[in-house]
């Protein structure tokens, strides 16, 4: 408008059309995700502001008020605090499914403490926000001009991973709001997977058919989701909310924080939080439940702690006696956010307009994104191969006529005179003519020749490939397939948050709802304790910083008992160990019960829920006791006595026993007693047991426990290295307490015996070192022979290193369990490590 010049116009279309370009802005440039690749203008501009610094997975971090610059002064002309505070959500784990940046410094907490200021904290890029950016270069995404249209930036990233329905997005526009829960990757790539495999018949797939797959949300921060919801009307059924949500892109769920009870003395009992609802702020929290105590609207609690650390979440809320623990759950769900509503709402853009998406509608659009992504790809390698075989095609034809083209250029007078004429004596182009006059005189060499025809060949095979690709659409849907296979091979993990029916008490069953999976407990000498659900955790070989104590298959629903050398115990759920690959990772057994680290754990031992039978125990001094199952405190806070062991003694060994069994003890000179395990009475648990075998001197000792298995061989190892194996039946059964038979004479150079283990052809022995190194052994390269037998060297010792003991990775007999019900499956057999 000039100035001087005044123009009426009408107030109300004035404010109209404005009021209408801000709330498009907002929608499209600043709320919601794009419903591609999940992102929002700001998250976008980040990462690829990260992605130009080159600030890969790979390289050092760098000053985040670096990055925040970038995206400011290129990209996203706003305040830095709003950049800024979007790059920290990004890093935070309890905000993201799987995060996009690596933060270094403080980045908030999920007390809701602030991130330090920019000029503090350091980031990069994470793999997985890596590979939301792959391919990038290749053409594969529009690119847009930025705000002073001086720069390009991409309108959209190309997002190997389905990032919209992983990691969520949250906005609030004008008008309208988004809010699409994190789900697990894996559970998505699957879904992906079976629309790719069915695309023919796409229209059939119904929402509930990718639900299958596509459980439901999946937070970070664990909890519980409720499926079901009370009926919208009065006596009606519960409906799914979960169905309701994914097929019509809107609804509401139940999210609740996961709790178990521990029992403590006097009958007393402590509420333990372990996992908070999404988005849940602890210290709020903690404040709501003590301004309720307070106020004397939640009775029955005597103390309220917070014993969070690096290992996870973990409130403390201990009961009185008078009150039932159920009932202070009911209030603590009804009065406090441990339970709360979660809104879904599945808004995104679509081609710049905001639409509401259903569960298929949202992995459709992302799938046509990908294939419309690998089409470029490939046009752009298409285009760059064929270019590149051009050239090359200009090389081979100078060298097939390398007198005449040599001749052709020293005849010339000027570079623009020697490439006419090559153009015109072979009809080339002027790109291959360019290519001839800067070959260097190197590429003359017979072996250039050939690097070039082999070079040509890889080429026409290559642009083969792609043509054939780019023809057909099968093979297009395969190529996206593969990389998101690729995708859950890389970053597939197990759902943190569980999926349950509603139930019919206000209060949940902590048993019922953990989850059920095999997973192996690790327990190590120097006392770091951890689980994992990888097969590699069986692989024990080389040299160990903290070699094993055991070795232990069981179900997340199980109960872990370490037992000390003092005869005093402590129960742990599996489900709450800490996750570890090998050996040496994990926690302290301090860190994780009661025990300190000056007591010494000997066993460990894996009992399942419905368990039946004994814990036979056994110490160096060949006391032995049976406890019943039944007898055991279960899961407390506080350690417990299993057996009185005498202050010159220390408890060794813990067995499931069936009641009908039979026991081997051996001992370190060598002798072993086989005995019924009814000779020895089922006692308290602060008896101190009976005598199983004598031993022979002060300088005897028991060193082996064992289940006798009838079929079994009995295999036995000295510190010298050298063993044998014998059949169990070469052993007879005889009473307890008396000296048993003669196992094996120790040789000269052997000063004792230090391991026997109850073995069959498919069990896999591991042989323990002094110096740390643990080495796999199996039965075939043992002497097998009668008890006399003499045995023969297994292994190398020198005077620095002996064998130190010896495990076995064993089943647990079966008939420990009691019958499964038809309808239900049986518990998985434990398998153990026992020396």
């Amino acid at each position: 408008m000039e100035v001087g010049i005044v123009k009426k116009i009408d107030i109300d279309v004035e404010m109209r059309q404005s009021y209408l370009s801000y709330a498009m802005s907002v929608i499209v440039s600043r709320a919601l995700p794009d419903a591609r690749d999940g992102l929002k203008p700001v998250q976008r501009r980040i990462l690829y502001a990260m992605h130009d610094m080159g600030l890969s997975a790979e390289k050092s971090y760098k000053k985040s008020a670096r990055v925040v610059g970038e995206v400011l002064g290129k990209y996203h002309p706003h305040g830095d605090q709003s950049v800024y505070d979007a790059m920290v959500r990004m890093a935070q784990d309890f905000s993201m499914r799987y995060m996009l940046v690596d933060g270094q410094g403080n980045f908030g907490s999920i007390d809701g403490d602030a991130a330090a200021a920019m000029r503090y904290t350091e980031a990069r890029l994470t793999f997985f926000g890596q590979d939301l950016l792959a391919d990038i270069e290749k053409d594969t995404v529009d690119f847009v001009p930025n705000f002073d249209d001086s720069l390009k930036e991409p309108a959209v990233l190309p997002a190997t991973i389905p990032n919209l329905l992983v990691n969520g997005s949250s906005g609030i526009a004008v008008g309208m709001s988004t809010s699409i829960p994190p789900h697990n990757l894996t559970e998505v790539i699957q879904a992906l997977d079976y629309m790719l495999n069915r695309w023919d018949e796409l229209d059939d797939i119904a929402v509930s058919d990718l639900m299958q797959f596509v459980h439901g949300p999946d937070f970070p921060t664990g909890g519980l989701v409720f499926r079901y919801r009370e009926g919208r009307t009065a006596n009606a059924e519960p409906f799914d909310a979960l169905i309701n949500a994914y097929s019509t892109g809107k609804g509401r769920i139940t999210v609740r924080a996961k709790v178990h009870i521990e029992q403590m003395e006097r009958n007393k009992s402590r509420i333990i939080i372990t996992e908070l609802p999404y988005q849940t702020n602890k210290t709020n929290l903690l404040s709501r439940i003590a301004d309720l105590h307070r106020n004397g609207r939640l009775e029955g609690l005597t103390d309220l702690r917070d014993e969070t650390d690096r290992n996870g979440v973990r409130i403390v809320l201990e009961t009185t006696r008078t009150v039932e623990v159920e009932d202070v759950l009911a209030d603590l769900y009804r009065l406090t956010p441990l339970q709360s509503t979660f809104s879904i709402n599945i808004l995104a853009l679509v081609n710049g307009e905001p639409k509401v998406l259903n569960l298929k509608q949202a992995l459709r659009v992302y799938i046509e994104h990908r294939l419309e992504v690998v089409r470029r790809r490939s046009e752009y390698n298409l285009a760059k191969a064929e270019a590149r075989a051009h050239v090359l095609e200009g090389l081979l034809v100078a060298l097939d006529n390398l007198d005449e083209v040599i001749s052709t250029i020293r005849r010339s007078r000027t570079a623009e005179t020697a490439r006419t004429n090559l153009i015109k004596n072979y009809k080339l182009s002027d790109i291959q003519a360019q290519a001839i006059l800067d070959m260097p005189l190197r590429r003359l060499a017979a072996l250039e020749r050939k690097k070039i025809q082999d070079e040509y060949d890889d080429l026409q095979k290559l642009i083969k490939a792609l043509r054939q690709l780019l023809n057909s659409p099968q093979q297009m849907r395969q190529t996206v397939q593969k990389e998101l296979d690729e995708i859950l091979d890389k970053y597939g993990d197990r759902r943190q948050t569980q999926i349950v029916d509603m139930l019919d008490s206000d209060v949940s069953v902590p048993t019922d709802l953990i989850p059920d999976q095999d997973t192996w407990v690790m327990v190590g000498e120097k006392g770091t304790v951890a689980r994992s659900n990888s097969t590699q955790a069986t692989r024990l070989s080389g040299r160990m910083d903290d070699p094993p104590l055991a070795l232990l298959q069981a179900n997340t629903q199980d109960f872990l008992y370490l037992l000390a050398a003092n005869g005093d115990a402590v129960c742990l759920p599996v489900h709450q160990l800490p996750q570890g690959m090998a050996y040496g990772e994990g926690t302290h057994w301090a860190e994780l019960t009661p025990f300190t680290r000056r007591q010494h754990v000997v066993a460990a031992l894996i009992i399942p829920r419905e368990a039946e039978g004994y814990v036979t125990l056994a110490t160096l001094a060949g006391m032995v006791k049976r406890v019943r199952l039944d007898d055991l405190p279960g899961l407390t806070s506080e350690p417990f006595t299993v057996m009185r062991v005498d202050k010159s003694d220390s408890l060794g060994w813990a067995l499931l026993t069936s009641g009908e069994d039979e026991l081997m003890l051996s001992t370190a000179v060598g002798q072993t007693i086989r005995f019924k395990e009814d000779d020895v009475r089922p006692m308290g648990l602060a008896a101190g047991g009976v005598l199983g075998i004598k031993l022979k001197g002060d300088t005897d000792g028991v060193i082996s426990m064992q289940v006798v298995n009838p079929e079994g061989v009995v295999w036995t190892v000295t510190d010298s290295g050298v063993a044998k194996a014998t059949a169990v039946g070469e052993y007879p059964t005889q009473g307890r307490n008396g000296q048993g038979v003669i196992n094996l004479r120790l040789p000269k150079d052997a000063l004792e015996v230090v391991a026997v283990l109850m073995v069959d052809s498919q069990s896999q022995i591991y042989i323990k070192m002094t110096t740390g190194l643990v080495k796999s052994y199996s039965l075939a390269k043992t002497k097998q022979g009668s008890r006399s037998v003499t045995p023969e060297e297994i292994v190398s010792v020198g005077p620095r290193s002996r064998v130190a003991g010896a495990l076995l990775l064993r089943a647990r007999p079966e008939d420990m369990l009691p019958e499964p019900e038809e309808s239900q499956p049986s518990s998985p057999a434990q398998l153990a490590l026992l020396g």
